[in-house]
């Protein structure tokens, strides 16, 4: 509109020229023209209101709101679509006022839009009107008329979204109770556009045909239609009665317009299914309009014959399609609706009709469907009774209805089960019935004799057809079950249709509850069939009384055909043993048995005894026909080949005894049978339906309760049981069968009682107890094929089925070995996986019925007092390994989470309280312990000791068993949090005893220095099962917990106190909450070892103040004590372990009273010196006297630390001579080391002596000036010599000695102080000290004995297992390798002229350790890829080697660094040589880090150089063990730092040559972490050398990497430039020219080419390369020839001189460069004259 090309835009004033069409249309006529559609007069259209002319709509309207209305009138779907959305967004908006300016205009827009052909259009109109109606509310009603015509049909639309849409909008503009009022208000104009669109209007008239296309335009239409049909059907149904009549006339001349009536004719199904439902809504609503409308006799309007029942014959033909259920039941209405004239002739009708109906159950749909299978069948018999009563006494149509109808019919379905579904066989019985009753109480003579005539013929057909399908060899199996079904149906003496439309088969027993009717009169569907010979009936026995209730017209020619059926298929079974035959005998005699039936069977024959028979038996079978059938017929038939279903024999057999006058008559005959007769099979199958029905079970029960079965089921059960010892060979099925009677005796109740005598259970139960017992000793393979399977299930059928019977004894015994077998593991049970678990279910089982048994369980139940004692025994035997107790705490969480559903709340309780150990108990289990965990506590000074009691150690066969406590303290803590779960309390403190109990299991277990891998599997089992300290706390009330371990800690000590320190750690106590416990500090006096331990756990968490009372309390009696006092606890030993503990904790900052208290040490070394163990045998020594030593050794450690006030000389004395004699003691006593308070004595001797040596090497001048004078001379000429010439010794006699190296193993415990102390010796003193000579043969070595010993003895320590000895011996070893390259400068001059290149090794102690090394790195990385970075885990045996081995290497490059140039080339031939160092990088890249970087740096560091593992010095502690994970990557950094400094140019040649892989790892690596930090090193050791050169300067650049060197020599000048590459020192070196003053450019170029060369090919810094290059060109200007092999004046390696000479030509050569130029070319002539070289 106005062209595409020209831009539209918003509020545009110029209208369309539709537009402006309207505005002049309007000028001229007043008004815009309100049509709706094309070719309507404007007069016809009085409805839809015209509305004012354009220039008032524009005044009148809001802007916005002027756009969208024009924008709806747009043909564009899309334009008109986001219009709508748009006025609906606007109308929730815009003020109330604004939106009713719009609403004179609503009315017409939305009559045009409502029925736009695009169904979203729609929905959104009506989606928008909601919007509007919930704006102007009741503004809409002056509209309302103009509007609701088309609101009820938007109402009906046929898209289901837009209707939904437009009642929204209706029930928002009305409440339900308004709306009839407001249809009844605009009732006129609803009826008047509805009839106007369904007479008047056509698909050209509401669309314009020039515009729209005809598929579009008859689709509207037809929609409108269907639409206006719909709409008046709903205002029928919403208008009040009260406003029909006034509408009656329009509807009169509606329904005369033959228009109207052709829509039910009409092509469209939509408009069809309107049309239906107006009329029918019609005839509900205006019944009289619709009367007079209705013709008298539809019949004279229509053929019947050629339109209705053709029509009519097809649908039932055809099974209904699909709609029998509604079409048929109104098929007996219909026909008799039928007037005569209509139906003649009636054979042929009736006979048609019936035909039709017959066939329509032939259809699949409704065989299939049950319930349309059901309606057809109904149907036919229905309309079969009907004709037969309406046309009684014609012979014709009589006999076509059974002959033709009735029996074709029975016939068929008998041969198709799924019609039997259908209730035949009762509608049959019940229309015979309805006959025998009309012929008994029919007075009418001739209808009596009509009725009895078709039953007559109706009982002869009937028979003929069952015989028909018996009387065959091989009957077919389908049509034998539907006459057998027939036959028990017509047997009913009522029909159950009412009662039963299709009853479920179901067995019930009579203590159960009757199921609700509902239940039973469910209909199920087609696939519930009835089996083969199946009973339709669940008690069908109760039908043997029914035959005298049986119409005298049945029941005899009922029994006549029953006989006849009998006999034949009797006869079919003895000639040709046919199966289906004797299924169907089965069947009848089931239904039918009688001594008549039984009598007729057996005929003439005689009876002949087969084997010798009990008289009573014999008198039995001459009486009784049923039982000399049983004997003669039935035995044989049962005992011929097994049949894999034979219970239709065992209903024979129930049939003849139900002919049996009495119970023990049938006591008799089965007491007989059982005992050689009848096989087990067939026992079971008598068993088995005697359970299944009631009446059964009451003819077998004195034979089932007798003993004769009891004995015979008790000899089974030990055969059974006793299987597995036999050689049988018999099959699975055999032995099932035995089980399965079995378990059916045991688990089956009849009134809640056995169905065999208690006796016989209880025996047959102990057999099973006896078999079970016995599993344990079969292997696992046995078990497999054992019989404890089938025990299981007979125990759980047994258990799962004795809901009210108590159990007796021997079933619990039994539940008790089935709950030890499955609560122990498979090594000791030798049980299979399936087995396990078959056991479990059945104990779980047990026990479920133990728990809901009535009265105080727990003491009635033996089960319940075993179990518990028998679990207590387990725990405390410790016997039991991580895999044993997890399964047997798996077995007591499901026993007790079974006693939870006791209705008993306290069960558990009293069960838990009977597995709790004594108090004795508990002490007995704790002391046999383990007591390794006091090693630490002890080495720490948490506790102190002066007694031995190291009695109990861990054995090493009992390496898996986990110790008794252990065991109980996890049992008892699973089954509180069971308990704790549901909220029951507990009794008698248990809760708190229990948890107490666990903590000292977990806190033992944390002590242990190096806790055996089974206890540390312990410990993440029980974090796995959620057994914490916070979960059984955060359960239950553990108030008095705190109470408990306080009291036990200050009568026991040890570990009880440990908890308590344990628990104010972790923070699950609160510091509030333990000082209520020592408020009183006078309650912990005197002192106790409880009492001691007590305080000095506190001590870390004690305030100062606290402190300060405890120290008031020890000083007064450190002061007088006699020499027994003295070590004793309560004495000077208990307060000084206290006053220890408190100063360890830096708490003590009285300077005067650690003097005061050293001055007391002084005096009891004056009075009592004999205490003191100074030099002398430990072997006799008391412990007293031991702990008193060790807490005064400690107080002097605590006193140098954290003393700050200075020493007096004589105090000095004391402390330097006292360390020095007990460090003699513990020299001379370490063969009794392996005694723990020896061990600690030695430790914190070395201690002493490392706290000295430490206070003297950090000596400044400050402190030096505080100190007596001499004393640092003192200390370095005999106490740190004494220190030394007694420890390095001992170091070497205990590394020797000991074969546990483990760190962590507190034999080992001194090694850490004493190594310590060993790496302050002065290099001075390790050189002069006197180990025993220790040479090796053959070792090539420049050194001194002296030397080379020192070097033998500690450079192998290098490989001892225990880091202290390592770190300790690389300290020492430090600092002699700057000493001994000397000896080989030396010696240098041997080197110089050999016939090879000359290759000389680093000291050979080191190197053969090196080697060593190399094979155990091998091993531990070898296989790792290089690259991948390995974990190495600390302090394990792969952490010693790898430590070993960059110690060494670190040694190696520290003696490498300290080499003079030419001896740095020797050495890194030789390394090149044996390939060292290649290995050394490619484990260096298997350990370093991927990111060196510092934890913390990346967090508190923001600056542009965090810290690295390349940038800080590492720190070889041997005390700090905190930082252990990063030792071994740290120190691969340090090494690889080294090796990249002291050797860049083998590093480089090793680089280039590895494969592009690791290749670019190392680049990568190198250049991110090391380049940097090389090259500042690098620049600055050149700008800060001292270096000078004659004639030569050298300045560096650092931003630019840059080294820059001028040489000057007479007017000669050389200047150089050095450039460092990125990847320093990896990447080539290069060197460029400056100025060039006086030298030829082929000189300048070679020298360029040497100063690269050495630079890239030395192993040295730049400042060496120079002044190498330096010496070259010096030789060259003093007139000294080049070598004409490598151009070079100097050697690049060895650094010589060309000084062989060829005699013929005169030149001289290195004699290197002449070695290689031989063995390359394999000549021996000169390089330049090709003469013969001498």
């Amino acid at each position: 509109m106005g062209g595409k090309n020209k831009q539209r835009t918003k509020g545009n004033l110029r209208p369309s020229n539709s537009g402006r069409a309207a505005e002049l249309l309007a000028k001229e006529q007043g008004t815009v023209p309100g049509f709706i559609g094309f070719g309507t007069s404007q007069s016809d259209l009085g409805y839809v209101p015209a509305i004012q002319g354009a220039e008032e709509i524009d005044s009148l309207v809001d802007s916005d709101f002027r756009m969208v209305l024009r924008k709806l009138s747009k043909k564009d779907v899309t334009t008109k679509l986001k219009a709508m959305q748009e006025f609906g967004t606007m109308c929730t908006e815009r003020d109330t006022e604004i939106v009713k300016g719009v609403l004179p205009y609503w009315p017409r827009i939305f009559c045009k839009i409502s029925l736009d052909h695009d169904r979203r259009v729609r929905e959104a109109t009506q989606q928008a009107f909601e919007k509007l109606i919930l704006k102007v509310k009741k503004h809409l009603a002056p509209y309302l008329k103009s509007l609701m015509g088309y609101w009820l049909m938007a109402q009906c639309d046929t898209y289901t979204p837009a209707a939904c849409a437009a009642k929204d909008a209706f029930e928002a503009a009305f409440p339900p109770s308004k709306q009839p009022e407001a249809i009844a208000f605009c009732k006129d104009e609803i009826t008047s556009v509805l009839q106007d669109h369904l007479i008047k209007e056509t698909p050209d008239t509401l669309s314009d045909p020039q515009t729209v296309a005809e598929e579009e335009r008859e689709a509207k239409f037809y929609r409108v239609v269907t639409c206006s049909l719909l709409a008046l059907k709903k205002l029928l149904c919403l208008l009040p009665d009260n406003e029909l009549d006034s509408l009656e006339e329009k509807f009169k001349s509606l329904l005369s317009q033959n228009k109207f009536w052709k829509y039910g004719k009409h092509s469209i199904p939509q408009i069809r299914s309107a049309y239906f439902e107006l009329v029918s809504a019609l005839c509900e609503r205006i019944p009289q309009l619709m009367k007079e409308e209705a013709s008298k006799d539809c019949w004279l309007h229509v053929n019947a014959k050629k339109s209705v029942f053709p029509k009519l014959s097809a649908v039932i033909r055809e099974g209904g399609r699909g709609l029998a259920t509604v079409i048929y039941p109104y098929l007996l209405p219909f026909i008799s609706k039928l007037p005569q004239t209509i139906t003649d002739p009636k054979l042929d009708f009736f006979k048609n009709f019936l035909t039709s109906v017959v066939a329509g159950l032939s259809t699949e749909r409704i065989k299939t469907s049950f319930s349309e299978c059901s309606a057809v069948i109904s149907a036919f018999f229905e309309c079969l009774r009907f004709i037969m009563q309406q046309n009684l006494g014609e012979e014709e149509i009589e006999e076509m209805l059974v002959n033709d109808q009735l029996i074709p019919f029975i016939d068929a379905v008998l041969k198709d089960p799924r019609l039997q579904d259908g209730q035949l066989f009762n509608h049959l019985a019940e229309t015979l019935s309805s006959w025998e009753t009309k012929a008994n109480v029919e007075k009418d003579d001739k209808t009596a004799h009509s009725l009895d005539k078709v039953l007559l013929n109706f009982w002869e057909r009937l028979s003929e057809i069952c015989v028909e399908k018996i009387n065959e060899p091989e009957a077919d199996v389908k049509s034998v079950s539907g006459v057998s079904n027939l036959l028990q149906v017509l047997q009913k003496p009522k029909s159950s249709l009412k009662s039963n439309k299709k009853k479920v088969g179901k067995v019930r027993f009579t203590d159960e509850l009757p199921e609700s009717n509902k239940e039973n009169e469910k209909c199920v569907s087609s696939e519930g069939e009835n089996s083969e010979g199946s009973e339709l009936m669940t008690e069908p026995s109760l039908t043997h009384n029914c035959s005298d209730l049986i119409s005298p017209l049945r029941k005899k020619p009922l029994e006549d055909l029953v006989c006849k059926l009998a006999m034949m298929s009797f006869n079919y079974v003895n000639e040709q043993k046919s199966e289906q035959h004797l299924r169907f005998l089965s069947t009848l005699l089931s239904s039918f048995s009688s001594t008549q039936v039984f009598k007729m069977l057996l005929g003439d024959e005689k009876w002949s005894i087969v084997k010798a028979k009990p008289l009573e038996i014999a008198r039995l079978a001459q009486k009784n026909p049923a039982v000399r059938f049983l004997y003669q017929k039935l035995i044989g038939w049962l005992n011929e080949d097994p049949r894999k279903e034979a219970g239709f024999l065992v209903d024979i057999l129930y049939s003849a005894l139900h002919c049996c006058d009495n119970n023990m008559e049938r006591k008799y005959v089965l007491d007989d049978l059982i005992e050689g007769d009848l096989k087990w099979n067939s026992i079971l199958q008598v068993i088995e339906k005697a359970c299944s029905s009631s009446d059964k079970h009451a003819l077998v029960t004195p034979w089932l309760k007798g003993e004769i079965v009891g004995e015979k089921l008790v000899t089974l059960a030990d055969h059974l049981c006793n299987k597995d010892l036999e050689s049988s060979v018999s099959s699975e099925s055999y032995f099932s069968e035995r089980w399965a009677l079995l378990s059916l005796v045991l688990s089956q109740h009849i009134k809640n009682d056995y169905l065999i005598g208690e006796v016989y259970v209880e025996r047959i139960i102990v057999k099973l107890h006896e078999t079970l017992s016995k599993a344990k000793e079969l292997s696992e393979a046995e078990n497999n094929d054992s019989s404890v399977s089938f025990i299981c299930d007979v125990a759980y059928n047994y258990f799962s089925s004795a809901k009210g019977c108590l159990l007796m004894p021997s079933s619990e015994d039994l539940l008790l070995t089935l709950f030890q077998l499955c609560a122990q593991s498979k090594e000791k049970t030798h049980l299979p996986d399936f087995l396990i678990c078959k056991l479990k279910n059945t104990w779980l089982c047990g026990v479920n019925l133990l728990i809901h048994q009535t009265g105080n369980t727990y003491k009635q139940s033996t089960f319940l007092c075993l179990s518990a004692l028998w679990l207590k025994n387990q725990v405390q035997s410790s016997s039991l390994d991580i895999k044993s107790l997890q399964v047997l705490l798996s077995a007591v969480d499901d026993l007790l989470n079974t006693l939870l559903e006791s209705d008993d709340t306290n069960l558990l309780g009293v069960y838990i309280g009977s597995v709790m150990p004594s108090n004795s108990e508990w002490e007995k289990m704790r002391q046999s312990l383990p007591m390794q965990w006091l090693h630490r506590p002890l080495l720490e000074g948490r506790l102190s000791l002066n007694y031995e009691c190291f009695k109990t150690d861990f054995k090493e066969q009992d390496t898996k068993k986990l110790p008794s406590h252990l065991c109980t303290s996890a049992l008892l803590s699973k089954m509180i949090l069971v308990a704790l779960k549901k909220e029951i309390v507990l009794e008698n403190n248990e809760l708190e005893k229990i948890i107490a109990e666990l903590l000292y299991s977990l806190q033992w277990y944390e002590e242990l220095d190096n806790p055996p891998i089974f206890l540390t599997g312990f410990c993440e089992m029980l974090q796995k099962m959620n057994i914490t300290y916070d979960n059984l706390c955060g359960l239950g009330n553990t108030s008095g917990l705190l109470q408990l371990l306080f009291n036990r800690s200050m009568e026991n000590g040890t570990l009880w106190s440990l908890i308590i320190a344990k628990l104010i750690l972790s923070r699950s106590v609160s510091s509030d909450e333990v000082k209520r416990h020592y408020r009183r500090k006078e309650g912990f006096f005197p002192l106790t070892e409880g009492n001691m331990h007590t305080i000095q756990s506190l001590c870390p968490f004690l305030s100062k103040e606290d402190k300060k009372e405890f120290i008031a309390q020890c000083i007064p009696p450190l002061l007088a004590w006699t020499k027994e006092d003295l070590c004793s606890t309560n004495g000077g030993f208990g307060h000084l372990a206290i006053f220890n503990s408190c100063l360890q904790t830096r708490s003590i900052d009285d300077g005067e009273l650690l003097h005061g208290i050293l001055k007391i040490l002084i005096s009891w070394k004056k009075d009592h010196e004999d205490i003191f163990l100074f030099s002398c045998n430990l072997s006799e020594v008391s412990p007293e006297i031991l702990g008193v030593n060790i807490e005064i050794i400690r107080f002097l450690s605590l006193f140098l630390k954290y003393c700050s006030s200075p020493l007096a000389e004589s105090e000095w004395d004391f402390i330097m001579c006292s360390m020095l004699a007990w460090l003699e003691t513990t020299s001379e006593n370490h063969a009794l080391y392996s005694v723990p308070l020896i061990q600690l004595f030695a430790c914190v001797s070395c201690g002493l002596a490392c706290e000295l040596s430490a206070f003297f090497d950090s000596a400044t001048l400050d402190t030096i000036g505080n100190l007596p004078v001499n004393l640092i001379s003192e200390w370095k000429e005999f106490f740190s010599q004494g220190i030394h010439s007694l420890l390095l010794p001992l170091l070497v006699t205990v590394t020797e000695e000991s074969e546990d190296t483990s760190e962590t193993s507190f034999q080992n415990a001194m090694l850490k102080p004493m190594c310590e102390t060993l790496t302050y010796i002065p290099k001075d003193q390790l050189l002069s000290q006197k180990l025993p000579s220790r040479l090796v043969a053959g070792q090539k070595t420049n050194l001194p004995e002296y030397l080379q010993t020192l070097l033998n003895t500690l450079a192998p320590l290098l490989l001892y297992r225990a880091r202290p000895v390592q770190i300790a011996v690389y300290h020492m070893l430090y600092k002699l390798m700057p000493e001994l390259p000397q000896y080989d400068q030396d010696n240098l001059k041997s080197y110089g002229d050999e016939e090879e290149e000359p290759a000389l090794s680093p000291p050979a102690a080191l190197m053969s350790l090196l080697r060593t090394q190399e094979d155990l790195l091998e091993n531990v990385l070898g296989c790792i890829p290089v690259g991948q970075i390995v974990t190495i885990k600390p302090l394990s045996e792969d952490f010693c080697f790898v430590l070993g081995y960059l110690l060494t290497w670190k040694l190696i490059l520290t003696f490498f660094k300290a080499a003079s140039s030419q001896l740095r080339a020797l050495y890194s031939m030789y390394l090149r040589k044996t390939k060292s160092l290649n290995k050394l990088l490619y484990h260096l890249f298997r350990l370093m880090p991927e990111n060196p970087t510092y934890a913390e740096t990346a967090i508190e560091l923001s600056n542009k150089d965090p810290k690295t593992f390349f940038t800080e010095e590492l720190q070889l502690s041997i005390r700090e063990t905190a930082t252990l994970p990063y030792h071994i990557p740290h120190l691969a950094c340090s090494v690889y730092h080294m090796t990249l400094k002291d050797l860049p140019a083998m590093v480089r040649l090793w680089w280039n040559s590895s494969e592009k892989r690791v290749f670019n790892i190392v680049d990568r690596f190198t250049s991110k972490y090391v380049s940097n930090v090389l090259s500042f090193q690098e620049i600055s050791s050149v700008q800060t050398s001292t270096q000078l050169f004659n004639g030569m300067t050298v300045k560096a650049r650092a931003t630019t990497r840059e080294v820059m060197a001028t040489y000057t020599i007479e007017d000669i000048v050389i200047e150089l430039i050095i450039q460092l590459p990125s990847n320093y020192p990896l990447g080539s070196i290069t060197v460029e020219s400056g100025k060039r003053v006086g030298v030829a450019v082929q000189q300048w170029r070679n020298w360029m080419l040497q100063l690269s060369t050495y630079l890239t090919h030395q192993n040295g810094s730049i400042m060496e390369g120079l002044a190498l290059w330096k010496n070259n060109v010096d030789k060259r200007f003093e007139g000294v020839e080049d070598c004409m092999i490598c151009f070079s004046v100097i050697h690049g390696f060895n650094y010589s001189l060309p000084k062989k000479a060829c005699r013929t030509c005169k030149k001289k050569f290195h004699s290197a460069c002449l070695y290689k130029w031989f063995t390359s070319s394999n000549k021996s002539t000169c390089p330049l004259c090709r003469e013969t070289f001498f």
